[in-house]
């Protein structure tokens, strides 16, 4: 989740990005899309960057007027209420985006903007999905994934020995699906624990996103690992979890895990 203070509310861990050498289908084109701080990195089976592109700033242009709307939006930590009914400009929240932050934070308890990169993987590869038969959306650790083939989503956890050497198996059957995962060592987004990873797989990208940062912030030591499972899978949305902390790896619930 962005630290509010760090200016731009979109930005989300653009720190070290050597996970996505793990992302992108080989058998896919793998390009970037880009506005600003939204970084994204995309692999389809055609060049899909103009319309990628023009979708993301409608994306963010609705985030921005919910921030204009209500400051808190930006800057809270715990779940805001939405705008009142009819208050909102017409076509204000055309994506359903805005909404979509707000019920996944409602359900994870945190700030909305907990949401906001898993938020906008899962709008561009559902937006994607009449086009192209496959889509991987990442969006700063964040990943949609809609496949006919197995995909091996890796998990990057900073100094930890797992880092990059676990991953989590995705058969076609589930998806497209949503693997989003939070720090509190890796990159410059807020936490308030000490995880090296927590990875939440759910349908959902906005309800994946916050939980996985609700989820984080519950890590503070290696005794906090069972918790926080029972924690992430008492979330309505939630498929799976793993966290990390150092050398110990927890993990529970759908999902499947892989040596790299």
């Amino acid at each position: 989740m962005p630290d509010p203070r760090d200016g731009d509310p979109f930005l989300r861990g653009i720190g070290d990005r050597r996970y996505r050498a793990r992302v992108a289908g080989g058998d896919l084109l793998t390009y970037p899309v880009r506005i600003a701080e939204s970084d994204l990195l995309v692999s389809t089976t055609t060049d899909r960057r103009a319309e990628i592109l023009s979708h993301l700033r409608r994306l963010r242009a609705a985030i921005e007027r919910a921030i204009a709307a209500d400051p808190a939006f930006a800057t809270s930590l715990v779940p805001i209420a939405p705008a009142p009914s009819g208050s909102a400009p017409r076509g204000a929240d055309p994506d359903g985006v805005v909404a979509r932050m707000l019920a996944g934070s409602e359900r994870a308890g945190v700030g909305p903007m907990a949401a906001v990169a898993g938020a906008i993987a899962w709008a561009i590869g559902e937006r994607l999905r009449g086009a192209e038969e496959e889509a991987i959306i990442e969006n700063g650790g964040d990943i949609y994934i809609a496949s006919r083939a197995e995909r091996i989503a890796a998990i990057f956890a900073g100094r930890s020995p797992f880092s990059m050497r676990i991953g989590i198996r995705i058969s076609p059957d589930r998806t497209p699906i949503s693997i989003c995962t939070s720090s509190g060592t890796v990159g410059p987004s807020l936490s308030f624990g000490h995880a090296d990873a927590v990875a939440i797989a759910g349908r959902d990208g906005a309800l994946a996103d916050a939980a996985a940062t609700a989820i984080a912030n519950l890590v503070k030591a290696p005794a906090d690992l069972e918790p926080a499972l029972d924690a992430a899978l008492a979330i309505e949305g939630v498929e799976g979890v793993v966290a990390i902390i150092g050398d110990r790896l927890a993990a529970r619930g759908a999902i499947e895990l892989v040596e790299i």
